[in-house]
């Protein structure tokens, strides 16, 4: 594989090998996606967003800069994100990836968890090429007390945009 993000978050879970890597996760209606917490710089309540609301990419103004902010309601499903959410929730700030960091819209606040780095695989190409989680290099099922399994996705950054 050639992708950046998958070779680093495929080199993060393998240097953490017999140990375990802490995800911050998110839902996305009913999905659920993750950024490694190293790849995470902050997260921050939501600011006006700004842009012509034809993409799924918008620019917010953070202290001294803009950043780009992934609306990935629009990316994945392809509809604008619910009215009551696009005023409120939060910004995940990547840690600079490709030159810049990359914002993206949630509307709950993240969670933090511990996952085996035995339980996370990278996802087959040709599962990338054909669904619209071409956004994510890796998966997850864990356990929940209910007895039911939760499917986590962890997101390659360089495919968002």
């Amino acid at each position: 594989m050639s992708n950046l993000t998958i070779n680093i978050n495929s080199n993060l879970i393998a240097s953490n090998k017999n140990k375990s890597i802490k995800l911050l996760t998110f839902d996305i209606d009913k999905l659920t996606l993750a950024l490694p917490i190293l790849h995470v710089q902050k997260v921050i309540k939501y600011n006006p967003v700004h842009g012509s609301g034809l993409s799924y990419v918008n620019l917010v103004h953070l202290e001294d800069k803009d950043i780009a902010v992934v609306d990935l309601y629009k990316k994945i499903f392809k509809i604008n994100l619910p009215e009551a959410i696009q005023t409120q929730g939060y910004f995940i700030i990547s840690q600079e990836i490709a030159e810049e960091p990359l914002g993206i819209l949630i509307s709950q606040p993240p969670a933090l968890i511990d996952v085996p780095t035995t339980q996370v695989r990278l996802i087959p190409d040709s599962y990338r090429h054909a669904d619209t989680l071409a956004i994510a290099s890796h998966v997850t099922v864990i356990p929940q007390a209910n007895g039911s399994d939760r499917t986590i996705f962890i997101l390659d950054l360089a495919k968002l945009i």
